[in-house]
Formats: C-alpha cells, structure tokens, sequence
C-alpha cells in the first residue's frame, strides 16, 4: 500500500471517528467554493480602492485564472483517468456524492489553488485567508472520500501555477488594458479615486 493509500486511510478513520464534524465538512466540501467567490469580490473591491492598475489587473486577472486553470485540468484528469477512492478501497467511509468523473486533479483544488494564487497577487493578507480556505477545502475533499490526498495536492499547485503564470506571461498587457479602460465609463468599476 503506497503512503497516499495511507493517508487517505488515517484520515477516512478520523472521518469514521468525527461523526459530529459530518454535516460541516460536508457542506463545505460542496459549497466551500462560494467562500472563493466571495473572496474574489473582496480582492477586485480592495484594488479598486487602491486605484493600483497592476492590484486592479491582478484582481480581474484571478477569477480569468482560476477558469483558465480548470480548463486545463479537464483534460489532464480524463489523460491520467485516476478512479475515485470509492471505487477500489472496499470498506471506507463514503460522505461524497459519488461522481464517474476522474480524481486526479481535483477540479475543487485546482479552482481553490488558482484563486488563492490571484489573491496573493493582489492584497497578501486576503491570499493568506484564502490559502487557509484551500487548505480546509483540500482536507474536506480527502474527508469525504473523494480524492486522495495527492489529487488535491496536485490540484492546489497546477491551479496556483497556472494563475501565476498566467498572469505573469499577460502582466503588461492587462495592465495596459486597465489603464485604458480607466478612460473610459468603466472608470467607477476599476478605481474608487
């Protein structure tokens, strides 16, 4: 049995062993991503409020690279076409909505990764919270029994790899477009100044 196989087993016995902790984990396994969207929100509110076009590009570059880092790991996940843990561990604890669709990357993590990366870029306090949120969402995914613990680590660094790359290759150009668009009646949308 190989160390992933291992953990996801220690932690499925925590899971057997935190009844009480079912509901909560569970919900946000499932609708922690609004917490990300909400996230978002706040990052493109507070670069607005610094009238920093590169904060500005930054925040309405991290929702672009969060879907840019889901549309890669679609393909990716149906190349390596990893079976949940559900379907070959017999006798586990199962909380998850059982899914044909591949484990590895998980599409939760990769989303969580990407937009914790975003925010990181454009207020370090709101990434940290955000890095804390994709932390619990990858242990909440392993919990429920829908990833090994190696399909959301996989997923947290390509999604935060993709964002930063992403913006990093785009950086100019975006913040070229922000300040042209600061030029026009969109101005409201991108500064408070």
């Amino acid at each position: 049995m190989n160390a992933d196989t291992q953990l996801f087993l220690a932690v499925n016995q925590f899971a057997r062993a935190t009844a009480w902790l079912h509901p909560i984990v569970s919900a946000y396994a499932a609708y922690g991503l609004v917490l990300f969207a909400a996230l978002l929100l706040t990052g493109w509110w507070l670069a607005r409020r610094q009238a920093n076009p590169v904060r500005v590009a930054a925040a309405l570059w991290a929702p672009l690279g969060m879907l840019l880092a889901l549309a890669a790991n679609q393909p990716l996940a149906a190349l390596v076409g990893e079976p949940r843990p559900y379907t070959t561990l017999p006798d586990i604890l199962v909380l998850a909505q059982r899914s044909l669709d591949p484990s590895f990357p998980s599409d939760h993590a990769v989303m969580a990764g990407a937009v914790t990366a975003g925010l990181f870029l454009v207020h370090r306090r709101l990434g940290v919270i955000a890095a804390i949120g994709a932390a619990v969402m990858a242990f909440s995914r392993v919990y429920i029994a829908a990833h090994y613990p190696q399909d959301v680590a996989a997923g947290l660094l390509l999604g935060a790899g993709v964002s930063l790359a992403g913006f990093l290759l785009l950086r100019r150009l975006l913040v070229r477009l922000v300040e042209l668009a600061e030029r026009t009646p969109l101005r409201p949308v991108l500064t408070s100044s």
